[in-house]
């Protein structure tokens, strides 16, 4: 079984930083696309950003394009989101989400998504 746990997110005044990670429990996770999605009060669950399982390839929400980095440490079974200049628009609560399917991706859309953590809250103050 598949477990994702997010940590770091937090209360920031607008144009300071967060670092988001995740940390993906079982085996191959470097042959998996990982993504970040947030979903803010009243409003459906949307893409943040994707990761190709090797890094290579990368797709980003056009709002964040320019603020945040997704990255991933295959040896640690970790993916980060560096999101720098936050605004209060950013506020949502962050999901870390693993691939169905092995070796293809990145994906931007939920349903290519199997496993999910339980999110982490950003909080950007104006």
């Amino acid at each position: 079984q598949v477990q994702l746990a997010e940590s770091g997110g937090g209360l920031v005044q607008a144009g300071d930083s967060l670092r988001l990670s995740c940390v993906a429990s079982g085996r191959a996770f470097s042959t998996y696309a990982m993504g970040w999605f947030r979903q803010a009060p009243g409003k459906e669950r949307e893409f943040v950003a994707t990761i190709s399982s090797s890094g290579g390839r990368i797709l980003y929400k056009d709002s964040v394009k320019g603020r945040f980095t997704i990255s991933r440490d295959n040896a640690k079974n970790t993916v980060h989101l560096q999101m720098n200049s936050l605004k209060p628009e950013d506020t949502a609560n962050y999901y870390c989400a693993r691939a169905r399917l092995a070796n293809s991706g990145p994906y931007s859309y939920s349903g290519a998504y199997a496993y999910w953590g339980q999110g982490t809250q950003v909080t950007v103050s104006s």
